[in-house]
């Protein structure tokens, strides 16, 4: 097996390990209150940060120091609290109508990089971006005679999920990568500490096993996606992230009973074909001399 074989082996498995741990989140969500949640998966999350830092060149030290603190800062607090709001969403909106529009984050970080990153967009991915925002509205379309209110948390989450990734293109132009990830896993078990003792509740039975479980996916998960980033180019690894999608709609139709509405599929095909359209033109134009 080549290097290039076993990376897209471990892209899969990571996002199958993402849509996985979101439906156990959306199980224990159920019971218990997301910041709960959040609380317990950080403690998890932040010791293999640790564990990764330590392991990188100069170790913790040598992780600690950052060109961009507030950045690192912003970063740690936007992921933690898309933790949790991801959580409330699969509660309130579904596991299928959460993941269609989390859908539509790298085509509002395409939109993004013009005013923040000072990048450009030709006139086909202002389509493509258009195109799929369309979708994300054919998501949003009322079923019931009305605009399900529930589905504002997913959309407040994508819009997280896109100031994250461009923070994170903004730190990863002067940092190595040991001490982003140490930042994400100190600064949010500090912020989650704040509030999370206060959200504690005891748990029951076999729901140890699911807190057990949700704890060492978000480990696994993250472990593969470095795994499949040393050995693919990112570019390479974006458009599989939308089999999330697909794998959170089969756990949600299988286990959750949800439906799979007509207007969520298509919306889905529309968000998915624009995004991986701005990719491959995102791909092409790295590619260009100059």
């Amino acid at each position: 097996m080549t290097s290039q074989q076993s990376g897209y082996i471990f892209a899969i498995l990571a996002v199958m390990v993402f849509a996985s741990q979101d439906a156990i989140s959306k199980h224990l969500a159920e019971n218990y209150h997301p910041i709960m949640i959040t609380f317990v998966r950080y403690w998890a999350f932040a010791t293999f940060a640790l564990a990764i830092a330590a392991r990188a060149p100069g170790g913790i030290r040598s992780s600690l120091r950052t060109k961009h603190p507030l950045l690192q800062v912003v970063r740690g607090l936007l992921l933690v609290s898309q933790i949790a709001i991801a959580m409330r969403s699969f509660e309130l909106a579904g596991l299928i109508k959460s993941q269609a529009i989390f859908a539509a984050s790298p085509l509002l970080v395409a939109a993004l990089a013009v005013p923040l990153l000072g990048e450009t967009v030709g006139w086909r991915r202002v389509l493509a971006i258009a195109a799929g925002l369309m979708g994300v509205l054919v998501i949003l379309s009322p079923t019931d005679g009305g605009f399900d209110r529930t589905l504002l948390l997913p959309i407040v989450n994508a819009v997280q999920m896109a100031f994250y990734s461009i923070a994170t293109r903004l730190v990863a132009r002067d940092e190595q990568a040991s001490t982003s990830f140490f930042y994400l896993g100190v600064v949010g078990l500090m912020a989650i500490s704040c509030v999370g003792p206060f959200y504690l509740q005891p748990v029951e039975g076999f729901d140890w096993f699911w807190f057990a479980v949700i704890c060492l996916t978000g480990v696994v998960s993250h472990y593969l996606l470095i795994l499949a980033y040393e050995r693919l180019d990112a570019t390479l690894i974006q458009p599989i992230n939308y089999f999330q999608l697909v794998w959170a709609s089969m756990l949600g139709v299988t286990i959750f009973g949800e439906a799979l509405r007509w207007n969520v599929l298509a919306g889905s095909l529309i968000v998915v074909g624009a995004g991986l359209f701005t990719i491959w033109r995102e791909a092409v134009r790295r590619r260009r001399p100059g």
